[in-house]
């Protein structure tokens, strides 16, 4: 399969000025994130890459708002992100950031468009309108007609993208995908990624995804490298 094509980047999604975190105390104390700076655009797909405890799970806690600095800025579409209360920072995540986990974290006991429909039923959208957004969203990841099905019966390919269609179904800005081809084959995994840059990346919305898997670097419009809490190269493209 060849990579998509390459979406031009546009306008800052995110900018993170010199964030720094440190864990533990006196001679224990240990910095997970020292002094990052980093830009990611609108219509980009960036990868950050990097051994196990360079920090990349730190970095992206704190630019998605879960994780406190202890130094430095987040900046998402301009607004300082860490200057808001707990209540918006709340609200700027349900409503700006769209999570896809590794492990897909889709509960058993519902079915997929149940699954999918959960981040408008926190945002206290109507149960039948929630459903039939779900359904719809179901169409784009290419599960039409599959909205009664529980995850169970879905291969993990299928699972993954009911996990995307979760995610998006807000229409968040920001999309964070942690890991997404760990549990999938290698024709699967690049499948997966093939259809992300091609279907959920757009010009208004950016793309974070950390990965170990080389086989779908070559879908990355840039690749952030971390290593020791630092970002220590950038392949492709400007910040």
């Amino acid at each position: 399969m060849s990579p998509a094509a390459t979406t031009a980047p546009s306008a800052e999604a995110i900018v993170a000025t010199g964030l720094t975190k440190s864990f533990g105390e006196g001679e224990a104390r240990m910095t997970a994130v020292g002094g990052v700076d980093f830009v990611a655009h609108f219509g980009e797909m960036v990868f950050l890459v990097g051994p196990s405890g360079s920090g990349k799970t730190t970095f992206l806690s704190m630019i998605s708002g879960i994780l406190r600095p202890d130094a430095g800025t987040v900046k998402v579409k301009g607004q300082d992100i860490w200057s808001l209360g707990k209540d918006a920072l709340a609200d700027f995540r349900l409503n700006t950031i769209g999570f896809v986990f590794q492990d897909y974290h889709l509960f058993p006991r519902l079915t997929t468009a149940e699954n999918i429909a959960i981040p408008l039923i926190l945002k206290e959208r109507d149960w039948n309108q929630s459903i039939a957004a779900a359904v719809k969203v179901l169409d784009v990841v290419g599960l039409k007609g599959r909205g009664e099905i529980l995850p169970v019966k879905l291969s993990g390919g299928e699972q993954q993208r009911v996990a995307i269609a979760r995610a998006i179904v807000g229409e968040p800005e920001i999309l964070i995908l942690d890991e997404p081809t760990a549990s999938l084959d290698g024709d699967t995994g690049k499948m997966i990624i093939a259809f992300v840059k091609e279907k959920v990346l757009n010009a208004q919305r950016c793309i974070l995804i950390v990965t170990h898997d080389a086989r779908i670097n070559e879908y990355a419009d840039r690749i952030v490298h971390m290593e020791d809490g630092r970002i220590t190269a950038t392949d492709g493209g400007t910040e």
